[in-house]
C-alpha cells in the first residue's frame, strides 16, 4: 500500500506558482471574470508539502484543487459520489474539498466539477479505496461452525474470508470496521485473508495460534494445582478450544494466595523454553496472548503474571480488573513490553535463558473475588507476522 501511495505523488517544485498558491487560501472573491474554468494541478493541503502533486487520493482526504475561474463551482463528483462543498473554501483559484468516504459503485477515475452556468469540467483523478485492515479477532480459537468476530476497517462487500489451508468462511454480517464469519471445517492454524474488490490483506494475528506456547495444560506441568485442569469438560464447563484448559472456581478472599499454575523451568519442562529470545531483547515486537472465559466477572482482587523471569517475582505484572467475557472464550493481547517494564520497575531485568523461564499465574490482591475463570493457550507471539504473504 505504501508503494502504491508513493507512486501517486509527483514531487515537483513550481516556483512560478508560489504566489498564486499562497494567495489561494486568503482570497475571498468568487468572481471568475468570465474565463474558462481550468485545473492546473491538485495537491495536498499541508503547506510544507506544497510541491507534492496528486493524481489520486484516499477516501476522506482533504485536497486542494488549484486552477483558474473555479469560483462558481456548485458540485464536485469523484466517480459517482458527490463531495461536500463549503463556500468559504471555494475561490477563483482554488477549491478545498474532502474526497468522499463512500465507496463508489461506478469507478471512472474521473473528477467532475459542475459550475453554476452548467459547464462541466472533468479531470482524471483516482480515488484510492483502502485494502482491508485486520486488527484483531475476538476469539482466535473460535470453534468450527461458530461465528467469529474480526475487527478492523475497510470491510467493503462483496468480500471473502479465507483461512490457512484454503477453507473459506461464511460471511454472516459485515460493516466497515467489523466482520462476522462462520468458521469452516478444515480451517488451519495461521493468518486469515480478507479480500474485497479493492485488494486483499492477510492478518498479522493467527487463527488458532499455537506458536510459542509458554503455559500449557497439554499435559499439565509445574508445581501447582493440577486439580484446576479440565481434561474432559462436563456440561457445566466451557467447551474445550485447544485440549485441556485451566478453570478456577472458588471464593478467593482479599490477599489470599492462590497459585493457579506454574513453577520454575525445571518443573515446567520444555514448554518453559518456548519464549522467543527476541521477546526478551525486543519486547516491543511481541504480545502476550491468551484465551480467557469469565463465567463470573473478574471484578476484584488481582491476577499476576510471571513470564520470562529467572525466578518468582510476587508483584510482577498485575492484570487488574474489571474484565468480563460473559461466559464466552475471548482472546486477550497485552503488549509484552508493558510486562517487561513492570519487571524492570521492580528492579528485575529479564535476560535470555536457553534453559527456560520461571512461570506463574497468581491471584493475589485487594478485594474478595467470587472466582469462576478459565484460561488457555498462554503464548508470546509477534505483533507483525513478517512471514505472511501479501
Amino acid at each position: 500500500m505504501e508503494k502504491k501511495m508513493k507512486s501517486l505523488y509527483k514531487s515537483i517544485l513550481f516556483l512560478a506558482f508560489a504566489a498564486m498558491v499562497a494567495g489561494s487560501y486568503s482570497a475571498c472573491t468568487k468572481s471568475d471574470a468570465g474565463g474558462e474554468p481550468r485545473i492546473r494541478y491538485i495537491r495536498i493541503t499541508d503547506p510544507a508539502s506544497a510541491d507534492s502533486l496528486l493524481i489520486g487520493g484516499y477516501q476522506a482526504n482533504l485536497i486542494a484543487i488549484v486552477g483558474e475561474n473555479l469560483g462558481s463551482a456548485t458540485e464536485i463528483w469523484f466517480n459517482d459520489q458527490p463531495a461536500v462543498l463549503t463556500s468559504t473554501y471555494i475561490t477563483s483559484t482554488s477549491i478545498l474539498v474532502s474526497i468522499p468516504s463512500e465507496v463508489p459503485v461506478d469507478i471512472t477515475n474521473t473528477m467532475r466539477i459542475v459550475f453554476a452556468n452548467g459547464h462541466v469540467l472533468e479531470h482524471e483523478f483516482e480515488v484510492l479505496i483502502s485494502e482491508p485492515l485486520l486488527l484483531s479477532m475476538d476469539n482466535e480459537y473460535t470453534l468450527a461452525g461458530d461465528v467469529a468476530t474480526i475487527r478492523g476497517n475497510y470491510f467493503y462487500p462483496p468480500l471473502t474470508v479465507t483461512f490457512s489451508g484454503g477453507a473459506i468462511g461464511e460471511v454472516v454480517s459485515v460493516d466497515d470496521d467489523l466482520l462476522q464469519v462462520r468458521i469452516p471445517e478444515g480451517a488451519q492454524p495461521g493468518p486469515i485473508t480478507v479480500a474485497t474488490n479493492f485488494g486483499q490483506t492477510p492478518s498479522d494475528f493467527w487463527f488458532r495460534d499455537s506458536r510459542n506456547i509458554i503455559l500449557s495444560s497439554d499435559p499439565f506441568t509445574g508445581w501447582w494445582n493440577a486439580a484446576f485442569v479440565v481434561s474432559d469438560p462436563a456440561a457445566s464447563d466451557p467447551p474445550a478450544i485447544n485440549g485441556n484448559y485451566i478453570r478456577v472456581t472458588r471464593a478467593i478472599s482479599a490477599w489470599a494466595w492462590t497459585e493457579v499454575a506454574g513453577g520454575p523451568a525445571s518443573a515446567m519442562g520444555d514448554v518453559s523454553k518456548n519464549l522467543p529470545d527476541e521477546a526478551i531483547t525486543k519486547p516491543e515486537k511481541y504480545y502476550l496472548k491468551f484465551e480467557i472465559n469469565t463465567l463470573k466477572p473478574y471484578d476484584n482482587n488481582m491476577i499476576k503474571f510471571n513470564f520470562g523471569l529467572p525466578g518468582e517475582v510476587n508483584d510482577a505484572y498485575q492484570w487488574a480488573p474489571p474484565f468480563d467475557t460473559g461466559g464466552k472464550w475471548q482472546t486477550v493481547a497485552i503488549p509484552f513490553e508493558t510486562i517487561i517494564q513492570s519487571y524492570k520497575d521492580l528492579g528485575v531485568t529479564p535476560v535470555v535463558n536457553p534453559d527456560g523461564y520461571w512461570t506463574r499465574i497468581l491471584i493475589h490482591g485487594p478485594g474478595d473475588l467470587d472466582c469462576d475463570i478459565a484460561f488457555d493457550n498462554f503464548r508470546v507471539v509477534p505483533k507483525i507476522d513478517e512471514n505472511k504473504s501479501e
